[in-house]
Formats: structure tokens, sequence, C-alpha cells
């Protein structure tokens, strides 16, 4: 099975959204969330969904799910305490749904709607070929790595610097895995996917993805991500894709 496994058990509070998590607020009467997940629903490869969400809004992001008839959503499960917990509870879930099939499985965030059905493709591929896919774009800018003093200690090639973005693809039991080994050893902090699973000695494999598929933390980011919309809206409208 290759299953979609979206975290979405933030509150947001960089976004200072009083009314409700930033993945339910609505860019273009939808949901940041729903349109999120109509990538994978609408993927041939993708057979299921599972959707880690705030453990309150669990009823209504169910309503959520029936109103857009988001059907490949098998499964919805509480967020944890922190992103690496919610990543885990979605995984056990997928766990539960692939039963005895070895399956695929592909991280988002989901407040990350500017993916393609394209990319979620070349995720699978990869992870078949390769054992992972992170998602990630080429920097447009110089990366500068510091000390805690402020200090330039490296100034990385441009040519060999990438921005990790999502999804984060994995076999499921190897994912699993390095997320047990992280538990049991007290560790619930790691960043991101392919953090934990390069500390516990994968090795990884990247995926070109669009650099435009941001992350919505701030309000900035919100704005950024409706105009991103409006060019691909007009884009379809005037016949430029």
């Amino acid at each position: 099975m290759n299953i979609g496994v979206i975290f979405a058990g933030g509150v947001g509070r960089r976004m200072h959204s009083k009314e409700r998590p930033k993945q339910f607020l609505e860019i273009y009467n939808k949901p940041i969330i729903v349109h999120t997940i109509e990538h994978f629903e609408s993927n041939p490869l993708i057979d299921g969904v599972v959707v880690a969400c705030v453990e309150e809004w669990i009823d209504y992001f169910s309503g959520l799910v029936y109103q857009y008839r988001l059907d490949k959503v098998r499964k919805i499960v509480p967020g944890g305490e922190t992103g690496q917990l919610s990543i885990y509870n979605g995984l056990v879930a997928a766990e539960e749904l692939a039963g005895e099939e070895r399956s695929i499985v592909l991280i988002h965030d989901g407040v990350r709607p500017l993916i393609t059905s394209d990319l979620i493709t070349k995720n699978i591929e990869a992870v078949k070929k390769y054992g992972s896919s992170i998602t990630s774009a080429a920097v447009t800018e110089t990366i500068i790595e510091i000390g805690a003093d402020g200090e330039v200690k490296n100034i990385p090639a441009r040519s060999d610097s990438r921005v990790a973005k999502a999804p984060q693809s994995f076999w499921l039991d190897d994912i699993l895995a390095a997320h047990r080994q992280a538990l049991a050893e007290g560790r619930t902090d790691f960043i991101d996917s392919c953090t934990l699973m390069r500390h516990y000695g994968h090795q990884l494999h990247t995926t070109d993805g669009p650099y435009e598929n941001i992350k919505i933390t701030t309000p900035g980011d919100f704005y950024t991500m409706r105009a991103l919309l409006q060019v691909k809206e007009d884009a379809q409208i005037y016949g430029l894709e």
C-alpha cells in the first residue's frame, strides 16, 4: 500500500489565530488542510490517508472529510505533544491500515498544500528505488552555518545545499523502527522525519520539488500562500498550465 500520513496536530501559535488552528483557516473558501489532502485524494497510487489531528478538532475535521468527499481518509488519530509524536501516532495507524502488506508512507504537513500529484508519484517511485525520498528544493540564497556566539563557522556551496520540504517518504517498517528506537531512548524532539532517520544511520535520497512548496507557519506565509494559489488559478484559467 501507499499511504499518506498527514500531521495536523499543531495549534499554530505563531499564526496568532484565535478562533481555530492554522490548518483549518480558509483560503479561497476551503480549509488549508483540505487543499493539501485533495492532492493525495486525486493521485491514483495513493491507497489511503491517515491524519493526526488536534484532538479537540477531530469531530470538526471529520465533518470536513464528509463535506469535501475525502474518501481516502481512512483513519483520524489524535496528535501528540510534539510533531514527532503526532507523526508516530499517524504511523501506528498506517501500520494498522496496511496489515501484513509492506507499505510506503508519505509523511506530509497538513499546512503545506502547494504540492502536486506528480511530486507524490515521484516520492513513491524514489522509495521503491532508493528506500527513501526527502522532497527538497534548491536554495536561492547563500546558506551560512554559525556558532553559538554568532560567528560564521561554514558557508556551504549553494550547489550542494537544499531546503528540506515534504513529503518525506519511507518504507513504513523502516520509519516505524526508527521512531520506536527514539521513544525507547526518551527522544521526542526530532524536528522532522529526515533528521530522525539520519540520526539512526539511514542513507537518504532527495527528490526535487517546487520551491513554492512552503509550510504555513506565520501570517506572512498565509498571505504568500494565498498569492501563489491565485497565480496557479489564473494560469489554469488562461491556459498557461
